[in-house]
């Protein structure tokens, strides 16, 4: 009598666990289906059941780093320093790309050729962008920042300045030394926000 299969969403879960785990330790070029199968004590047919091809358990591993960076963010406190609290965000979106580098990768720059983006992918980054869009209206209110665009504006440009500066760092292009990349980062966050303000 065959085996009864059992495709649980534990299973899945673990899968999941497994393939980040997979992609930070083998990086791109390693991360394949039977490798995360292997490492999971699993087989590539239940990964294949469970997530449709490699291309759909890319993507789940893509929406993972944007729950995970979200969860980053939600771990912040806030004070009655708004820019403080703005700088911070930033500063927690360089720990999470410096913790998490092939992750990094995956969610900003797209290495996998078989992993085309679509709309609910295009969405995953939607929870972190309002996080950064309501910090910066705390500012915009409070009088720090002058209202050049919608707020939804100032975060896009503060994100994207943010996934430069943690790109560079991790090729190592920022500086040879910590203080030299603090330095850098301090310098590229605080020009930013005093020219926005």
């Amino acid at each position: 009598m065959p085996r009864v299969k059992q495709r649980t969403p534990a299973l899945r879960d673990h899968v999941l666990n497994v393939a980040l785990a997979t992609l930070a330790a083998d990086g791109v070029a390693g991360f394949t289906t039977r490798r995360v199968a292997e490492q999971a004590q699993t087989s590539t047919p239940a990964v294949y059941e469970l997530f449709g091809d490699k291309a759909g358990l890319v993507r789940e591993v893509f929406f993972e780093g944007f729950r995970l960076l979200r969860r980053r963010f939600g771990e912040l406190d806030e004070s009655a320093d708004p820019r403080a609290d703005l700088a911070d965000v930033l500063r927690a979106f360089r720990m999470f790309v410096r913790d998490n580098p092939v992750l990094g990768q995956l969610m900003f720059s797209r290495p996998f050729a078989d992993f085309d983006p679509g709309p609910a992918e295009q969405e995953a980054g939607a929870a972190v962008r309002e996080f950064i869009v309501g910090r910066v209206g705390r500012c915009t209110r409070a009088g720090l920042l002058r209202r050049a665009g919608a707020d939804v504006d100032v975060a896009h440009v503060l994100l994207a300045l943010a996934q430069g500066l943690a790109a560079q760092e991790s090729a190592g292009w920022l500086g040879s030394t910590s203080e030299s990349r603090d330095r850098r980062w301090e310098l590229a966050v605080s020009s930013v926000l005093d020219g926005l303000g």
